[in-house]
């Protein structure tokens, strides 16, 4: 094996501490995984960055990757962003997803060009949920109307969870929102329009609660649909 294979294979010509904290990333214990994972924050090093974004793909328990999401971003954002962006092209949904959590927590625009409207519309709702929270923390001054709109184009999809996480995006961009809310109030699906109301409602009003504000939507909703019956 030449020297630049060594240096390319993860924990080969690495220190015993280093590369036995690198074996215990993939521990079948999430514990010990867990413990390694603290250990790299704690002393971060360029060369831990692959291996914990290569982790993240793959990491099957929740404590796990958010330890692993702090890790990163303890490194420098020069190395760990590149990383990241690349993740995004990912074929596997958790690695798309954890790529854009984790971006989220590093809070460096110029990840913003990389969140496009393919990820922000993802087949998979986890990613679509992190693509949303991502582009409300990193969108730049004067984007968020588009921004909005390609939001608001996901009204009506998925269960509770998605929704909520849908409309606390929305309502973090604050009042560029509300044309393409009412756009969306005058959609012919019930769900869309009621997701829409119930996030103008929590913009209006962020002490409401959204269940609350979903249900309250849906008998608006409900009443105007009968009364166009009668009518």
């Amino acid at each position: 094996m030449t020297t630049q294979e060594q240096e390319q294979e993860p924990g080969r010509g690495w220190g015993t501490g280093a590369a036995r904290l690198l074996g215990a990333l993939e521990d079948a214990r999430p514990s010990v995984r867990l413990r390694a994972a603290m250990a790299v924050g704690a002393e971060p090093d360029p060369r831990y960055v692959g291996p914990l974004v290569a982790r993240c793909a793959v990491e099957p328990e929740f404590f796990v990757r958010d330890t692993l999401t702090w890790a990163l971003t303890r490194h420098p954002v020069s190395l760990t962003l590149p990383a990241l962006l690349a993740e995004l092209r990912s074929g596997r949904a958790q690695a798309r997803g954890q790529a854009l959590h984790t971006l989220s927590k590093i809070g460096d625009r110029r990840a913003w060009p990389a969140l496009t409207r393919a990820l922000l519309t993802d087949a998979d709702d986890e990613v679509a949920r992190s693509a949303w929270r991502a582009a409300a923390v990193l969108v730049p001054e004067g984007e968020e109307p588009a921004l909005a709109a390609v939001l608001a184009s996901q009204l009506g999809r998925g269960g509770r969870e998605t929704r909520l996480s849908l409309s606390r995006a929305l309502i973090a961009l604050g009042e560029v929102i509300v044309p393409a809310l009412r756009a969306a109030r005058m959609d012919g699906d019930d769900d869309v329009r009621a997701h829409a109301m119930a996030t103008e409602r929590l913009l209006r009003d962020p002490e409401a609660g959204f269940a609350f504000a979903v249900e309250e939507a849906k008998r608006v909703v409900a009443l105007g649909r009968a009364a166009g019956q009668e009518g």
